[in-house]
């Protein structure tokens, strides 16, 4: 009998993070890929990530729609617990011997929370890793809740065996979003890129671009106009270089992130700035790889930014704290902070490949971790 491997997918991020898992699950004689589908994946105005998973060869065996409207912290509560509820529903219809999670957002905890009370052993992928604001409570209650771990440093692997963790059942094979790196093409040209569409000044994909991604804080709640528009600002000041924008995620106060990047626009301030709101984990590692400089709050500046080596500026706490390499530099959310280290980092051109999140390989080695490790849901600390 295979082993039923399900991975909810609940985000664009969550899906360039464990895409290759998902394929080598999918390879592997000895595991059946159940895929869940939700959340953000689902909505256009998020980019419908959903039809590149399609597109890419996985089909859903479910889709669950759990966002309520508003992405304030009421609504990402509700979320969460009616994420609870209709997780918990696919999961006794698909009777998976294992649940696979992501990361720390609001959906992970939802998928964690749901599989821990059905008896479901939990998988958890980029556990032990320290940032900012809620993430970090979210992440640690999931490792409590999660039986095996693959974390993503070694760092981090330490400080889950530190929280009580079986060492046996906690492997650092990397970080497998690094997969993606190592397994395409970063090459960029017009071509590749045309059909995006989005808003703005028309990219030249072969001449000089900056990279913004800047997403909400979730304990800054009703900050993320103001916060969003000295970035932006900011970028007004490199006249010379054409700047690709990212619609923010769908985390509490996305919306007041939106509101300031349609008043900038609005206001006719945005010469020189197209506005996206998704791409494929390819192509957005191909618009990160070739990227000038990365300004933002993006975790993909810290974990695939150093892997190539890409200039980055993480603008504000929401990654403060986060085990990065040399490719980053802290700004503050004024524009005269973003504006210095912006000009700090284009200076330094680029960066040495850094492994610090791994080497490429981790799909094919996470997936024949799960082939054969024991399944029990049975845990305690092992201090």
């Amino acid at each position: 009998m295979k082993r039923k491997v399900c991975v909810v997918v609940a985000s664009r991020a969550n899906y360039g993070r464990i895409k290759y898992v998902m394929r080598a699950v999918q390879e592997h004689p000895e595991l059946e890929l159940q895929l869940i589908v939700g959340a953000s994946t689902l909505l256009e105005r998020y980019g419908r990530a959903v039809d590149i998973i399609r597109k890419e060869g996985f089909e859903p065996d479910r889709s669950i729609f759990y966002v309520v409207e508003g992405e304030t912290p009421l609504t990402q509560a509700k979320s969460t617990g009616l994420g609870i509820v209709e997780l918990s529903t696919a999961f006794q219809d698909l009777q998976p011997d294992m649940v696979v999670t992501v990361a720390d957002r609001y959906e992970t905890m939802a998928t964690a929370i749901a599989a821990s009370y059905m008896n479901i052993p939990l998988v958890h992928v980029q556990g032990g890793e320290v940032s900012g604001n809620i993430d970090d409570r979210v992440r640690h209650a999931i490792t409590k809740l999660a039986d095996i771990h693959f974390p993503c440093t070694e760092q981090s692997r330490e400080r889950l065996i530190r929280m009580g963790e079986d060492e046996d059942r906690v492997f650092n094979y990397g970080c497998p979003a690094m997969d993606v790196i190592a397994n395409e093409d970063t090459a960029i040209d017009n071509e590749v890129m045309a059909g995006y569409g989005g808003v703005g000044s028309a990219i030249d994909w072969t001449k000089p671009y900056m990279l913004m991604v800047q997403h909400p804080v979730t304990t800054s709640f009703g900050n993320g106009m103001q916060q969003v528009m000295e970035t932006l600002h900011a970028l007004c000041e490199f006249p010379d270089h054409q700047k690709v924008v990212l619609w923010p995620n769908s985390d509490a106060g996305s919306e007041d992130v939106a509101k300031g990047i349609r008043s900038f626009r609005e206001r006719g301030e945005s010469a020189g700035f197209h506005f996206y709101r998704n791409f494929s984990p390819e192509d957005y590692v191909r618009v990160l790889a070739n990227a000038s400089v990365c300004i933002g709050n993006s975790s993909s500046f810290i974990r695939e930014g150093s892997f190539l080596g890409v200039p980055a500026v993480v603008v504000g706490d929401r990654q403060r704290n986060r085990e990065h390499g040399s490719n980053v530099t802290f700004a503050d959310y004024t524009q005269a902070s973003v504006q210095a280290a912006v000009t700090r980092q284009l200076q330094a051109r680029a960066y040495e490949h850094d492994s610090l999140f791994g080497h490429g390989d981790a799909g094919k080695k996470i997936a024949g971790m799960l082939a054969q490790i024991e399944l029990n849901f049975e845990k305690g600390n092992s201090y």
